[in-house]
C-alpha cells in the first residue's frame, strides 16, 4: 500500500521583532536576498485535503495570502506570546469561507487560558457577532488524532515559562525553547524532518542558539533539521555554510513532503 502523505510549509521563519526589524540598518535587515525576509515563526500542513496551522503570529494574514491557504480545519499553538497568536482575528475570514463552521483550536491548558483571558470578545459571554472569529477551544492533555493525523504534544521548557511542540508521525515542529527533557527527548526519535529554535549563534535565555539546536539534532539522530524562529544576526547565505550536513536554516514558503506510514494510528 503506497503511504499517504502529508506536506509542511514554513508560512513564517522569524523571530518576534521578523526581519527585517523596525527601525534597523543592518546588513541582513537590508538584503534583498528572499531568504532573509522572515515573517513571524509559524507552519502549514496539509494532508488529503485537510490543513492545519501551528500559531497564528502577527503576520499571519500576510502568510495565509501568500501560501494561498483557502480553508482552516484546525490551529495548534505552541505557547500564549505575542508573535505566535495576535493574528487570531483573521481567523474569521476562514469561518465565513466555510459557511461559519467553527474552528478548533488547541493548546496546552495555560496557554488556552491565556488565548481565553486575553481575547475576551471571541470567547466572553457577550452576545455572538459574526465579527469576531468562531472558534473552539481545546485543552491540550495527551496525544489525539486531528484530520486523520497523530498529534503528540511535547512539553518544551521556553526560558522561566514553557511552551508546547508537537510531533506529528516523523515531523516535529520544536521552537520556542531552550531546554528539552529527557522524556520528550524520548518521543523524538527516528525523525525524518525536525524544526526546531535556532535562534541566533550567540546564546540567549530562553531561545536555542544555532549550536544548541544543532546538538539537539545530533543527538536525536533526525535526517533533516531546519532552524527556525531565525532573528537578523543571521544571513541565510553567508551562515548556511557554517552547518553541518543535514542541517539548514528555515526561510519563508519553504516546502517539505513526507510520507506517512500505512498505520500510523496514535502511540500511546
Amino acid at each position: 500500500m503506497e503511504a499517504a502523505c502529508m506536506e509542511i510549509t514554513i508560512l513564517g521563519s522569524g523571530t518576534s521583532t521578523g526581519v527585517p526589524m523596525l527601525g534597523c540598518s543592518c546588513d541582513v535587515c537590508r538584503s534583498t536576498d528572499p531568504h532573509n525576509c522572515r515573517t513571524r515563526c509559524s507552519a502549514l500542513i496539509s494532508y488529503r485535503g485537510q490543513q492545519i496551522v501551528i500559531d497564528t503570529g502577527t503576520d499571519f494574514r500576510q502568510q495565509a495570502l501568500r501560501a494561498g491557504i483557502g480553508q482552516i480545519d484546525a490551529v495548534l499553538y505552541t505557547h500564549a506570546h505575542a508573535d505566535h497568536v495576535h493574528g487570531i482575528d483573521d481567523l474569521r475570514a476562514f469561518n465565513m469561507s466555510s459557511g461559519g463552521a467553527a474552528i478548533p483550536i488547541y493548546g496546552l491548558p495555560s496557554t488556552m487560558d491565556l488565548i481565553r483571558r486575553n481575547f475576551r470578545y471571541i470567547f466572553g459571554d457577550e452576545v455572538a457577532s459574526k465579527f469576531r472569529p468562531r472558534l473552539v477551544p481545546w485543552d491540550l492533555g495527551g496525544n489525539f488524532s486531528l484530520c486523520g493525523l497523530p498529534v503528540e504534544p511535547l512539553f518544551l521548557q521556553h526560558g522561566p515559562g514553557s511552551s508546547c511542540g508537537y510531533r506529528i508521525g516523523s515531523f516535529a515542529y520544536v521552537t520556542d525553547c531552550n531546554g528539552i527533557s529527557e522524556s520528550t527527548m524520548s518521543r523524538l526519535q527516528q525523525l525524518e524532518l525536525l524544526v526546531i529554535d535556532g535562534l541566533r549563534f550567540s546564546s540567549h535565555p530562553t531561545h536555542f542558539s544555532v549550536d544548541e539546536a544543532i546538538a539537539v539534532s545530533a543527538r536525536l539522530g533526525a535526517r533533516r533539521t531546519v532552524l527556525t524562529h531565525i532573528c537578523h544576526e543571521v544571513e541565510h547565505q553567508r551562515d548556511t555554510a557554517k552547518l553541518p550536513s543535514g542541517v539548514e536554516f528555515a526561510y519563508d514558503g519553504q516546502r517539505f513532503t513526507l510520507p506517512l506510514p500505512p498505520n500510523h494510528s496514535l502511540q500511546e
